[in-house]
């Protein structure tokens, strides 16, 4: 293991017991590695062609990812967590952002 690789890990180290002590607060969001697109549009109650429009995803992706031809990545992991959270809030602020009042 090379003196670089072992610094990232002992720093990573000392900040997990910062963490658990209570010292520090953690800096990263931890976003699971595979999220369930299906379930949460069908907590949205909606159809794949509206969810995407609600949300700004197109059809295609929808797919791909209910399908397992593609994985949400990045941000769009966090934003899917959020929407899954509370999709009536995300509406919401997606429509005052857009200047229209939610339905």
């Amino acid at each position: 293991m090379s003196k670089k690789a072992f610094d990232k890990i002992a720093a990573g180290l000392g900040e997990a017991l910062a963490i658990a002590r209570g010292e520090s607060k953690p800096a990263k969001l931890h976003i699971p590695p595979e999220i369930d697109v299906r379930a949460i549009r069908a907590g949205t109650k909606l159809s794949q062609e509206d969810f995407a429009a609600a949300f700004g995803f197109t059809i295609n992706q929808i797919k791909d990812w209910e399908q397992g031809r593609a994985r949400p990545l990045g941000g769009v992991r966090a934003y899917l967590l959020i929407i899954e959270r509370d999709a009536r809030r995300v509406l919401e602020l997606l429509s005052k952002a857009r200047g229209k009042k939610a339905a």
